[in-house]
């Protein structure tokens, strides 16, 4: 008897537990944000963004204010970036700490709603006539595919593609959203306090998805050698989600950072449906309505259409008015600070002033490799400077695309682009920024004996002005240079032949190339 009183009174106390609902709250958005965006690691400094695949990340930091009642609740902090790393989310400020953290990224957009809807009933829309302008009809059917190829539906008609001719012009109406969609990112975290309190809570986490540059123009003065330069930060988010008037930063330098979250497919939200016609093989045998398909078809088609319903598009916004980023310390690497708050918006591109220089001494010289006969080729055009405050420059320049524009008449015009590495003060820099057909270089063969050859290389000037010319005169291991017919200098260990070709004109070298014994 006292046995099955304890049994239950135990019971009781289950079910009391279990019947009791776990509070939920919810902070909707943050009262202050900050995004601190990284490099891609896997980029080189010179090589420009791929803005359909920006594998850039992001510490982004929330500040917000939650009421936390007594006993157990869950704390929902939507709006977080869709691109979380859950496991790198530090939740501070709650009264006895987190016991669980869960992200809830499944996102609402065109593929997902069609994606969850596999097997679930939904109105099949169809307008008969010219461009859907005509009647217009609605029944019911059950979604048979996965959003990767047709559009396959079952009606009472049996199973067909939706939208595939016919005179018909077919939508999908969903009547409820399936459960485990979210239409914002969001942070559940598990929690318990002993009273209820008004909590100022912080959130810090990295999120994938992300990147930044820098974009340097370079108006050169041909007459002068100095030129003006202007140096533009882009910000670039491929997040889903836009951070409002955040204080923002990017971090030049390499970062070391490993994870498995880089090579993992990044859904995009975009249905690409299409209709299939012409099939190569022949189709599965149809189902009779009313029996369940297991799992969606999948046949080797020729498409004749396509659907596409694009749920995001990317959009390019520069600021109104230029703000200039602060430069920081950050160990070896540089902080660049914007100094006003920024929205970092979703899918979208933004760019900050960061230098606007005039006066840069640069010097444009024009190089190819001299070796064996070769035939009349262009030469590769280059900037070069060195990054000290006697040049106008003299801090840390983070790696970006170059664009290099030259006056012609009154217009500036583009002549050459190139990628800029990463270089600190004091460094030499050079910057290639495409070929120059005007200036052009060719070798020829005069002599050969025994294990000798006599060459001439014949450098040639279109332009209306002189031009520099730096030719690498090169050697195999053992081969010595003689009979040389002007004095070569020395670059990188090799010998390098240095010459102004005047305009409209040419100059020549003669070398005897001697191989090793």
């Amino acid at each position: 008897m006292r046995l099955s009183l304890a049994l239950v009174a135990l019971l009781t106390l289950v079910g009391e537990r279990a019947g009791a609902q776990t509070a939920v709250v919810t902070s909707a958005a943050p009262d202050a944000v900050a995004v601190t965006i990284y490099r891609a690691p896997s980029r080189a400094a010179d090589e420009p963004m791929d803005l359909d695949w920006l594998e850039g990340y992001a510490l982004i930091t929330e500040t917000r204010t939650v009421d936390v009642p007594a006993g157990e609740a869950t704390i929902r902090f939507e709006g977080v970036a869709g691109g979380m790393l859950p496991e790198t989310a530090l939740v501070t400020g709650l009264p006895q700490g987190v016991r669980e953290k869960n992200l809830d990224a499944d996102l609402l957009s065109a593929r997902s709603l069609f994606d969850r809807n596999w097997g679930r009933p939904v109105i099949l829309r169809r307008h008969k006539g010219r461009d859907g302008k005509g009647t217009q009809t609605e029944e019911r059917a059950v979604i048979r595919s996965s959003a990767d190829g047709a559009a396959i539906v079952q009606t009472r008609d049996g199973i067909e593609v939706a939208d595939c001719g016919r005179g018909l012009t077919d939508e999908i109406v969903y009547p409820e959203l399936p459960p485990g969609l979210s239409a914002r990112p969001t942070l559940s975290v598990r929690t318990v306090s002993d009273s209820a309190r008004r909590a100022v809570v912080k959130l810090s986490y990295l999120a994938w998805g992300f990147d930044w540059q820098t974009n340097y123009t370079i108006r050169y003065d041909p007459g002068s050698g100095k030129a003006d330069m202007l140096a533009w930060v882009t910000l670039a988010s491929s997040d889903p989600t836009s951070f409002v008037d955040a204080t923002a930063a990017v971090v030049g330098g390499e970062v070391n950072r490993e994870g498995s979250r880089e090579d993992a497919d990044r859904p995009d939200g975009e249905l690409v449906l299409q209709c299939y016609l012409k099939p190569l093989v022949p189709p599965p045998a149809v189902e009779p309505p009313g029996i369940a398909v297991p799992s969606p078809m999948v046949a080797s088609y020729a498409p004749a259409a396509e659907i596409i319903v694009t749920a995001q598009r990317r959009s390019v916004r520069l600021m109104d008015v230029a703000t200039v980023v602060q430069e920081e310390g950050l160990g070896d690497l540089k902080l660049y600070r914007v100094p006003v708050p920024t929205t970092v918006a979703s899918n979208a591109q933004k760019q900050v002033a960061m230098h606007d220089l005039h006066g840069v001494k640069w010097t444009v010289l024009h190089t190819a490799m001299l070796g064996g006969a070769s035939d009349n080729r262009v030469t590769e055009l280059l900037l070069r400077t060195k990054n000290a405050t006697e040049n106008g420059l003299g801090f840390a320049l983070p790696g970006g695309p170059v664009a290099l524009f030259e006056p012609h008449g009154g217009d500036m015009l583009l002549v050459g682009q190139g990628g800029l590495g990463n270089y600190a003060i004091g460094q030499d820099v050079e910057v290639s920024v495409g070929t120059s057909p005007q200036v052009r270089v060719r070798v020829e063969e005069r002599a050969e004996g025994d294990h000798w050859h006599d060459y001439e290389a014949i450098v040639t000037n279109a332009n209306p002005w002189p031009v520099r010319f730096e030719g690498t005169v090169t050697q195999w291991d053992g081969q010595t240079l003689e009979k040389v017919s002007a004095k070569l200098g020395r670059q990188n260990g090799r010998a390098q032949w240095t010459v102004t070709v005047p305009a409209n004109g040419e100059a020549r070298l003669r070398y005897r190339r001697r191989d090793a014994p």
